[in-house]
Formats: structure tokens, C-alpha cells, sequence
């Protein structure tokens, strides 16, 4: 990556089944899911009626963001801004008010989302044009449907003098808003960088997904056991909403001003499989995806029996059983050797441009208090996927990961990966 070395000092996140870390790690090692039933979803004639809403969070925003710059966020913005101060925090890093001149020149963010202000565009833009009436949309309009609203709003809330930029990769956006942090501090272009991604739960980011057939559509009545990524009777994923957002920081700063380390990003890549050789708008290519693992694990100058654990992509739709086989490929090891894999989703859902931050704030969260979750709802193994059935956890165990390595996939057949040392290794 550089010259720098590059920690996790800082983590917010809020996902269906947890706002902020302590909440989500007991979710995780508890196995407690965040996928329920939702009426308007039905309502609106959707074939997938169940999804991850973060609970409560909305409610809060004012305990969070001043009233005054409330009317001019969404809810993507929303969740990734709390969750930026919650990591920012976190991280033991003062938040400096609204009056106050001075910024942190050597600080960044990275922000990704999938969709944005799509939900602010389906219920102002598009009706006040056609009801010839945009004026009445007000003035603040911009601000919510623009692409980097998100990063925008995070820049200011935390006074961050260096890049804040927001990016945007498909399902493939939160890992990347990840590793091109950690890359501009390991360049020595910043000390430090908020990054991760944030994505709102409304009916209209989800509609186009139903639309596709690609949402879980046959568990409306058991929310719980809809998403079942790696399962034989996986039918689509169950979407959600969130945010997950890190402060990674140059190794040295952060041992100097005496900062807590989660972990430490030791590798990193990104490729395209130049939807080529069974690659898609929508499809990875497995030539993509493996050369990406590789890619990672020699950016990290380890060798892949080092890698003690995976967390997948694993979306519960007909890519899972292929994912599994090029990581195995990948990896270059054989189906009794492949690490411990769990999905992330299986308990929050999918959380499109958000959830490779999540997943990443759960692998962290793993190597740090030495456990790994379970998977539920795969205890029908897809016959596929047979083969690496020792590799697949079921139900949480204590377990001392060392280096874990956060994998993400996204439309236009892009792929990301992040290699992860928990911090008593040197």
C-alpha cells in the first residue's frame, strides 16, 4: 500500500440489529437478527416484504445534529453523519463546533453510497416537476439527492481540512471507500481518513431489486429466515439500510497520542473483471474475483495460510456457491483448508453501497474481541457448497483470529479486498 502503516481507531455503526458497537457485537455473538416484516411493503404490492430498518435511529437525530440542518438531510445522510461521529469519537477525536474556525488539515473522509438521495428524488423532485411546481421544493433540495451529500454533511459536522469525497461501487462501495483511505494514509497524504458507507432503507432504493427478482420473496411470514446466504433454499437477499463507518489512522499518530487500535489493514486491492469471461453488469467474473484475492494476500506480503478467517460477500442469491469456489481458488488451498467464512448478511441483511463497511465493522469487531458468528439459516448447505462444510460456521465460537481477510462485489463486476491483523500482532 505505502510507506505508513494504517490502524482502526475508531467505529460507528448502525444496523437493523444494532446501533453502535457494543449493541451490534453482542447481536453478532448472539446470533440476533435485524430482518422483520414490514406492512408498507406490502402495501406498495412487493414481492420481498421483509427488510433490515435500523430501530429508533430517526427518532435520535436530534441528539445527534442540529435541528436547524435537519430539514436538509436525508436518511442516508443521516445514518452515515451519526455513525461518522460515533466512529469519531470512538476514536477519542473531539468534534469541534459549528463556530469554531480551525480543522483537522490532515484528516479526510471517504464516503461511499450505493443509491443516495434516490428516496428525496422519488418524493420531492419528481412529483413538484410534474406537478409544475419547483419552486416548492425548497431550498435544501440540492443538498439531499446531490451524490456527495453524505460525505459533504460528514466533512463539515467533523471540520476535516483534508479530501472528502464520496465514491460509489454498486455493493462493492463500503470496502472501497475502506482501502482508498487506507491507501491515502499509507501515501502520506493524510494522518487519518472518516471512511466507510451509509444507504437509507426507503421502499423506492429497494423497488428496483424487486423489480429484478432478486429479493427474498418466500419467507414474508418467518423475517428471520429470509436471508440465508450459503443455504440450498436461498432465494435472494433481504435488503437494508445502514451505515458503518471507520477512522483509520496513520500507525505512529495514533501510537503518539495514545489511541486505542482495533486492528491494523495490512493488504488491499481492487479489480474489475472487465465483464469478460462470465463477468456482468450484474455477475462478478470469477477471473476478477480471484486475481483480487490474490492481489490482496500479496499486497499484504502474507501467504494465504496465514488467513484465518473469511468474511464473504454471500448474498444468498446463485452467486454464493461460486464465491465460495473462487475463494478456495483464490486462497489456493483445498476444500478441508479452506478458513472459517461466516455472512454478515444473514443477520442485517444486504445493505448495498453500505454493506461492505458493516461487514468490515464486524470483521474488525471479530478479530478484536476473539470470536467469530454464526451464519444462520444455511444449515441446508447448498449441495455446492458441500464440500467446504467444515469451513462454514453455524453458531458462534471463541476464536482467536489473527488476520482476517472482507471481500465485496459489486454491479458492473468491480471487487474489493481488505486484509485485517488484529492489533497484538506485530
Amino acid at each position: 500500500m505505502g510507506n505508513s502503516r494504517v490502524v482502526v481507531t475508531g467505529m460507528g455503526i448502525i444496523a437493523a440489529n444494532g446501533f453502535g458497537i457494543r449493541e451490534f457485537s453482542t447481536s453478532l455473538r448472539n446470533g440476533v437478527s435485524g430482518i422483520a416484516w414490514i406492512p408498507i411493503l406490502r402495501d406498495l404490492g412487493f414481492s420481498c416484504q421483509v427488510g433490515g430498518i435500523p430501530k429508533g435511529v430517526m427518532a435520535m437525530a436530534g441528539d445527534y445534529l442540529p435541528n436547524d440542518e435537519l430539514p436538509a438531510m436525508n436518511e442516508h445522510m443521516i445514518y452515515g453523519c451519526i455513525a461518522a461521529m460515533e466512529a469519531f469519537r470512538d476514536a477519542g477525536l473531539r468534534i469541534p463546533g459549528r463556530e469554531e474556525d480551525d480543522v483537522y488539515e490532515d484528516t479526510g473522509a471517504l464516503i461511499g453510497t450505493g443509491v443516495g438521495g434516490l428516496d428525496t428524488s422519488a418524493k420531492v423532485v419528481v412529483p413538484k416537476v410534474a406537478a409544475k411546481k419547483t419552486r416548492r421544493m425548497g431550498s435544501t433540495v440540492v443538498e439531499r439527492i446531490m451524490a456527495s451529500a453524505a460525505s459533504a454533511k460528514i466533512g463539515g459536522l467533523l471540520a476535516l481540512g483534508n479530501q472528502v469525497s464520496m465514491i460509489s461501487s454498486a455493493c462493492s462501495t463500503g470496502t472501497e471507500a475502506i482501502i482508498l483511505g487506507a491507501q491515502r494514509i499509507a501515501s502520506g497524504r493524510a494522518k487519518r481518513m472518516v471512511v466507510g458507507g451509509c444507504e437509507g432503507s426507503d421502499p423506492h432504493i429497494w423497488a428496483g431489486f424487486d423489480a429484478m427478482r432478486v429479493l427474498s420473496s418466500r419467507f414474508n411470514d418467518a423475517p428471520e429466515k429470509a436471508s440465508r446466504p450459503l443455504s440450498a433454499s436461498a432465494c435472494g437477499f433481504v435488503p437494508s439500510g445502514g451505515a458503518g463507518m471507520m477512522v483509520l489512522e496513520e500507525r505512529q499518530t495514533a501510537l503518539d497520542r495514545g489511541a486505542r487500535i482495533y486492528a491494523e489493514v495490512i493488504g488491499t486491492a481492487l479489480t474489475s473483471g472487465g465483464m469478460r469471461n462470465g463477468g456482468s453488469i450484474t455477475a462478478p467474473s470469477p477471473k476478477g474475483v480471484i486475481r483480487c484475492i490474490r492481489q490482496g494476500i500479496l499486497d499484504a506480503g502474507i501467504c494465504s495460510r496465514e488467513i484465518d478467517y473469511i468474511n464473504g460477500h454471500l448474498t444468498a442469491t446463485f452467486a454464493d456457491p461460486h464465491e465460495v469456489k473462487n475463494w478456495a481458488d483464490g486462497l489456493e488451498v483445498s476444500d478441508e483448508k479452506l478458513p472459517y467464512m461466516n455472512a454478515t448478511k444473514s443477520l442485517i441483511g444486504h445493505g448495498l453501497g453500505a454493506a461492505g463497511a458493516m461487514e468490515s465493522i464486524a470483521t474488525v469487531i471479530q478479530l478484536h474481541e476473539g470470536f467469530l458468528h454464526g451464519s444462520p439459516n444455511c444449515e441446508d448447505l447448498h449441495q455446492d457448497i458441500e464440500p467446504y462444510a467444515k469451513s462454514i460456521l453455524h453458531q458462534t465460537i471463541d476464536y482467536q483470529a489473527k488476520i482476517a481477510i472482507k471481500a465485496s462485489f459489486g454491479f458492473g463486476d468491480v471487487n474489493s479486498c481488505l486484509l485485517l491483523r488484529k492489533n497484538d500482532s506485530e
